[in-house]
């Protein structure tokens, strides 16, 4: 068995990773972490070094979602790719052609109180109806089964 885990090393891909091993444990399966670094907006020398920063930022904390798999009894392998991460994600899922591709739910942990929930909600939904999400797109497109995890403070506590 084979999953494929979008990794950003942030504490929503973490927890994901974290709840995938739990998950899937006794099915000893390959963990295949990918992580997209964006191409800079333009091409300025200024840009280019932020860009092999993140770059290289990326790797290790890819490398070091891999090493947290390997301690955790599981066979893991890492992917970067650089681009749109919507597209490049469900590029590798054609390649790599994995049993089932594995990605967090973006949550931004807004303030509890009832109007910062509206505004958050409200955002939310400009997002989405301007720019899409990562999960919507994999959603409508992946060809393979397709689990988002949620990440949020409940998830953490289960």
């Amino acid at each position: 068995m084979k999953i494929m885990l979008a990794y950003d090393g942030s504490r929503n891909a973490r927890l994901a990773l974290e709840q995938t091993m739990q998950m899937f444990h006794n099915n000893a399966p390959t963990l295949v972490l990918v992580g997209v670094a964006e191409n800079p907006r333009d091409a300025t020398d200024a840009n280019e070094d932020l860009f092999q920063e993140e770059y290289r930022e990326l790797k290790a904390q890819l490398q070091e979602g891999v090493e947290i798999a390997v301690k955790g009894g599981f066979d893991a392998e890492l992917l970067i790719a650089e681009g749109d991460a919507r597209k490049l994600l469900l590029q590798a899922t054609h390649k790599e052609k994995p049993d089932l591709l594995v990605i967090a739910r973006h949550s931004h942990q807004p303030d509890p109180s009832f109007i910062a929930k509206s505004l958050n909600a409200l955002f939310d939904e400009f997002d989405y109806m301007t720019f899409g999400s990562v999960s919507s797109f994999l959603t409508r497109r992946a060809e393979c089964p397709l689990l988002i995890l949620p990440t949020g403070d409940s998830a953490a506590q289960e």
